[in-house]
């Protein structure tokens, strides 16, 4: 038998023994796509590589540079040791493995299987409609069904295909259900009577739902026929307690990853490019309702298959009982009440988004009118031949440091070039007019193009903005926004978004913000009761650290007009150490804040002096270092797992990034859990008790809501006590502190009206 001929190409030279690396198991000729070693980052312009694949069986292609010459395909983690068009076989480079040894697993299975590959191992499993099929027929439907119904197991996997993300701005096209591990069906919405949606809930009371992303495709049933469902599970969460990384929970990368099944999805994407192209069609103007029942149906009925597959092979994780409690006590009853708050949706004013729109946009050109008469940029000008661009780094680079010879930050772009970004420009600011001027044209820009623009086309009738928050979005348990707002990353210096977010009359926004949360948290499970005495005393916070670490000669009252220098390393070393913060960083911020230079010798002796009087606190991060040093991992108070196998990478910086990460971890996951949890009980009581308050969003530790005059003093109280619930971290004496925020008018409170007058002002 002939061996098969075998190619490996990587980006450009390098000393990788490839033949150790796949363990000597054939042979191959290797190629890069670059010959010169000494360039930095490979463009398509530099590849001189000379092969003709043709001549080859296989192609192994190593990173995503080769990936992307040869097909594609962009991410060569979703593909690494798949086939990709009928003879290439992308991997990752195992030289990565050096600084981020969590990728030995990827590495290790994807260098098995192209070894399979080579060897005539491995068959290729072929998807059709004896696994995947599609039904139109009213009949066949409740038959189908009907047989999920009556299936030996307790669970079913379900999934939506629609025409849009939002459950307002579309309908559902489809449904998909899989009751066993052979077979999925995509079923048409079109051929659903009164029968088909009474078996339909039928099954969805008596089996376990199961959903990959439950939390989207249970907001379309509900919205759209009103099923309900009273026992669901989520592949995507479960995968996520099992990989806390961000990014790796889709269906398609999971599918790839721990099924046969590979990328089901392409022939599908395949068909909808050439649709658009055929038919002349931007991203934006294609819809899903345009795609052929033919050829959806495979792709849906998949989806549900795989589901059904991820789902007996995750749901092993519950043997964890840590994991087991996360998920079905804080990731699942979240599912259900971010559901709510996003159907709930945040309370714009159309009116002052219009008006704040208008006056961004007069700001704007008046910023840039300044700009441009600036004499400095007319002398540019002259020199460049043509207009000055102040969106172009490559213009703004050389005014900057070679027409106005300002000298740089030191701060460096991806590329290795001198920065141009807002923190440069402010520093910048104070040497040069011209920085201050284009720094004020890219914030005012960035509001109007950014959010104003895109909110008032995004609001439903009733003027609410329904955006996204997600529970797997960040490794700390901390929720993530996204979708038509990032509530999380709302402009704080300029109140033109925050003024247009305004209760309806007769109602007030009320936030609640948890106070000194993770330092609570840190002295509870450090068990450091000098810590919590601060706690137990009340009154100013960082004063009576301040006065207890360095042993003022005043009363804690005085102390912020006595030593406010002294308070100031206070605060920092407190939130500092939190995060790992060293002598030169803190000493930095206390410079920052306080106008006064505070050297790196004073910010060692004040955090020397700290640990002195917190030496339990001392103690509880010195023996987490250790573990997570000894380990790879660490386990949040709750159960989340947060995993750290570059603490085994030769780099020092690396390690000490994932140290830092994991303490930080413990008391930023174990806050966040107690806000969220109590989040989640309030907004179970709000609709208990049938209350009309509406909580539209949580940003970092702030819960927000929408409350009607005469429930605020009962919310607040309920709110509080579900927060405060004594959950196992809890200072006896001393419950963690809830800040309220009665807003009567904006959530700018008053800001807006302050900079820029009301609508009815400017209308008259």
């Amino acid at each position: 038998m002939t061996s098969p001929k075998v190619a490996l190409i990587e980006t450009k030279p390098s000393k990788t023994n490839f033949a150790d690396e796949f363990d000597g198991a054939f042979e191959f000729d290797r190629y890069q796509l670059c010959s010169d070693p000494s360039i930095k980052k490979v463009l398509k312009r530099d590849c001189d590589i000379d092969i003709n694949v043709d001549d080859y069986d296989w192609v192994i292609l190593v990173g995503s540079d080769a990936l992307k010459f040869f097909t594609k395909i962009n991410s060569v983690t979703e593909y690494s040791g798949k086939k990709v068009e009928e003879k290439f076989l992308p991997v990752i480079n195992p030289a990565m493995l050096a600084f981020k040894p969590e990728a030995r697993r990827t590495w290790e299975d994807s260098k098995k299987s192209i070894i399979e590959y080579i060897n005539d191992e491995k068959e290729d499993v072929v998807i059709d409609d004896s696994i995947a099929f599609g039904i139109q027929d009213t009949e066949e439907a409740n038959a189908f069904i009907q047989a999920a119904i009556d299936a030996p197991l307790d669970y079913v996997a379900l999934d939506s295909e629609t025409t849009g993300l939002w459950p307002r701005d579309g309908h559902m096209l489809g449904i998909s259900l899989a009751y066993d591990d052979k077979k999925g069906a995509y079923i048409d919405t079109n051929c659903f009577d009164e029968t088909t949606e009474s078996l339909l809930q039928e099954l969805f009371d008596k089996k376990i739902v199961v959903f990959h992303n439950a939390k989207f495709d249970i907001a379309f049933f509900e919205y759209h026929f009103n099923f309900k469902f009273p026992r669901f599970e989520d592949t995507m969460l479960l995968h996520y307690v099992i990989d806390e990384n961000p990014g790796t929970h889709g269906l398609k990368q999971l599918t790839m990853k721990f099924t046969p099944y590979g990328d089901y999805e392409k022939p599908m994407y395949d068909w909808i490019q050439q649709y658009k192209k055929e038919h002349g069609l931007l991203k934006e103007q294609f819809g899903w309702d345009m795609i052929p029942f033919d050829i959806m149906k495979l792709y849906a009925g998949m989806d549900a298959l795989c589901t059904f597959l991820l789902y007996e092979k995750f749901v092993k994780i519950k043997q964890n009982p840590k994991l087991k409690w996360v998920y079905e006590n804080i990731l699942i009853p979240g599912t259900r009440f971010l559901i709510d708050v996003q159907d709930n949706g945040v309370p714009f004013d159309r009116r002052r988004l219009l008006m704040a729109q208008e006056i961004m946009q007069n700001d704007i050109d008046n910023a840039i009118a300044k700009l441009y008469q600036n004499e400095k940029i007319r002398k540019f000008e002259e020199i460049q031949g043509k207009q000055f661009n102040p969106n172009s780094t490559v213009q703004l680079r050389s005014l900057l440091f070679d027409a106005l010879g300002l000298p740089p930050t030191g701060k460096k772009t991806g590329t290795g070039a001198d920065s141009t970004d807002a923190e440069v420009l402010g520093e910048l600011a104070e040497k040069s007019d011209v920085p201050g001027l284009i720094l004020d044209i890219r914030q005012k820009s960035k509001i109007k193009n950014t959010y104003l623009d895109k909110i008032i086309p995004q609001l439903d009738r009733d003027s609410r903005l329904r955006t996204g928050f997600n529970l797997h979005g960040t490794t700390s348990g901390r929720l993530s926004s996204s979708g038509k707002l990032n509530m999380q990353q709302l402009p704080r210096d300029n109140p033109a978004v925050k003024g247009c977010i305004k209760a309806a009359p007769g109602h007030k926004i009320i936030a609640m913000d948890l106070t000194t949360a993770e330092v609570y948290v840190a002295a509870v499970l450090a068990e450091d009761n000098e810590l919590m005495d601060v706690f137990k005393t009340g009154g100013n916070f960082h004063s009576t650290i301040a006065h207890k670490v360095f042993k003022l000669p005043c009363e804690v009252h005085e102390v912020a007009d006595l030593y406010p220098d002294k308070r100031q390393a206070a605060k920092a070393v407190t939130f500092g150490i939190m995060y790992g913060a060293g002598a030169a960083k803190i000493a930095d911020e206390v410079s920052k804040s306080s106008g006064k230079r505070f050297t790196k010798k004073e910010a060692q002796e004040a955090i020397n002096d700290y640990f002195k009087a917190f030496h339990k606190l001392r103690a509880w991060l010195d023996n987490n270092t250790k573990f997570i040093q000894q380990n790879g991992f660490v386990y949040s108070y709750f159960g989340r797992k947060r995993r750290l196998p570059n603490v085994q990478s030769t780099d020092q910086g690396i390690v000490g990034h994932s140290i830092r990460s994991g303490l930080n971890f413990l008391v930023q996951s174990t806050a966040s859990d107690i806000n969220l949890l109590g989040a989640i009980d309030m907004g179970a009581y709000i609709q208990a008790k049938g209350m009309k308050s509406r909580i539209f969003a949580l940003v970092h530790d702030s819960i927000l809501a929408e409350v009607p005059d005469d429930e605020a003093e009962h919310y607040m109280e309920k709110l509080v006590e579900f927060v405060q619930m004594d959950r196992g971290v809890k200072i006896p004496g001393a419950p963690i502190g809830c800040d309220f925020e009665i807003i009567h008018e904006d959530y700018s409170n008053g800001k807006f009206e302050k900079k820029y007058g009301l609508p009815e002002q400017q209308v008259a």
